[in-house]
C-alpha cells in the first residue's frame, strides 16, 4: 500500500492542453484519416510538468498503423519520433516529451502497449484522447495515465482518468480569435450562433449533472467512499444558486421575458410588412412588364398590317398601269 500511495502521489493530477495542440491534431487527422471511417492518428505531446500539472504546449505527428481486425497488431515509427524529438530539442530545450495523443475517440485495447513504448522517453506519459469530430458535449479532450494495480496476486496496468482543461496564452488567444474570424460562416446570423452556443452549454451542463447524480447515488448506496472535498464543492454550488422564489426576482424575470417577446413580436410584424411590400412591388413590376410586352406586340401587329396595306396599294397601282398598255 505504501508503494501504491507513493506511486500515485507522483502521478499528475491535471492536464492542460493548449489550442495549438488541438489545431495540430485536427490537421493531422484531416490529412491522414479523414476519409477512413475507423482509422485514427497518433502523435507525441510536448510540454512541461510542474507541481502535478502537465502543461501540453506543442505536439507533432508520428506514423502509425494498426490492423482493424486484430488490434494487437500495430506499428509505431519510434525512429521517426526520435529524429523529430532531436530537432525539437534544438528549437526549444524547455519542452520535453510528456505523453502522446490519439483521436480514438475511445481508449482501445492496444493503447496500454503503445503507452509502454512512450515510457522509454517519459516516466509517466499521459494519454490525451482528442475528439476531432466533437461527438460529445464539453471540451474535446480526455486525459489518462497508466497506473499499476494488483488483483488476485497479478500485477497489471490500467488507465486512470485525469481531469483536463484547455488554456491559452495571450498570443494564442489572439491567434485563435483571428482564425475563428476567418473560418466563421457569414451566412449564419449572430442570433443563430448565440442559440447554438447556449444549446451546447446546456448539453454540457446536463452531462455534468448526470455525472454528479451518478456519483452521489453511488456514495449513498455505499459503492464509493465518502469524499468531503467533493461534497463541500457540491454544497458550495447549491449555496451559490439564487433563490428564485423571491417576488422581486420573479417580477424581474417576467419583465425581461416580456421585453424579449415584445422585441420578437415587433420584429415579426416588421418582417411581415416588408415581405408584403416586396410582394406588391413584384406584382406591380410584373404587370408593368406584361403591359410593355402587350404594347410591343400591338405595335408589331400594326406595323405589319401597315406594311401589308402598302404592299397591296403598290401592287394595285402597278396592275392599273399595266392594264392600258395591254389594251393598246
Amino acid at each position: 500500500d505504501t508503494m501504491a500511495q507513493s506511486s500515485n502521489s507522483s502521478l499528475p493530477n491535471l492536464v492542460v492542453v493548449h489550442p495549438l495542440v488541438l489545431l495540430s491534431t485536427v490537421d493531422h487527422y484531416n490529412r491522414v484519416a479523414k476519409d477512413a471511417a475507423k482509422k485514427r492518428v497518433v502523435g507525441v505531446l510536448l510540454g512541461s510538468v510542474s507541481k502535478g500539472v502537465v502543461d501540453v504546449t506543442n505536439s507533432y505527428a508520428v506514423p502509425f498503423e494498426e490492423d482493424e481486425k486484430n488490434p494487437r497488431i500495430w506499428f509505431l515509427d519510434h525512429n521517426y519520433h526520435e529524429s523529430m524529438w532531436a530537432m525539437f530539442k534544438k528549437v526549444n530545450a524547455r519542452e520535453r516529451v510528456v505523453g502522446w495523443y490519439s483521436t480514438g475517440p475511445k481508449i482501445k485495447q492496444n493503447d496500454l502497449e503503445i503507452n509502454e513504448v512512450f515510457r522509454r522517453y517519459c516516466p509517466e506519459p499521459v494519454l490525451v484522447v482528442v475528439d476531432v469530430q466533437l461527438q460529445e458535449a464539453g471540451i474535446p479532450t480526455k486525459a489518462y495515465v497508466s497506473v499499476q494495480e494488483v488483483q488476485d496476486d497479478i500485477s497489471a496496468r490500467r488507465f486512470q482518468h485525469l481531469p483536463s482543461a484547455i488554456e491559452a496564452l495571450e498570443a494564442e488567444e489572439v491567434g485563435v480569435e483571428h482564425l475563428l474570424r476567418d473560418v466563421k460562416d457569414t451566412n449564419i446570423s449572430t442570433l443563430t450562433t448565440q442559440i447554438d452556443d447556449k444549446a451546447t452549454s446546456l448539453k454540457s451542463l446536463i452531462t455534468r449533472l448526470k455525472e454528479m447524480h451518478t456519483y452521489l447515488s453511488n456514495v449513498a448506496e455505499g459503492k464509493l467512499p465518502l469524499n468531503h472535498n467533493i461534497l463541500g464543492l457540491v454544497q458550495q454550488m447549491f449555496n451559490l444558486m439564487p433563490n428564485l422564489n423571491q417576488e422581486h426576482i420573479i417580477k424581474a424575470f417576467n419583465i425581461q421575458t416580456n421585453d424579449n417577446m415584445l422585441a420578437v413580436y415587433v420584429s415579426s410584424l416588421i418582417r411581415s410588412v416588408i415581405a408584403l411590400h416586396n410582394l406588391i412591388n413584384n406584382k406591380l413590376e410584373y404587370r408593368r412588364l406584361e403591359d410593355m410586352e402587350a404594347d410591343e406586340d400591338k405595335a408589331k401587329a400594326a406595323s405589319s398590317t401597315a406594311a401589308a396595306a402598302d404592299d397591296k396599294k403598290e401592287k394595285d397601282a402597278k396592275e392599273k398601269k399595266d392594264t392600258p398598255a395591254k389594251h393598246a
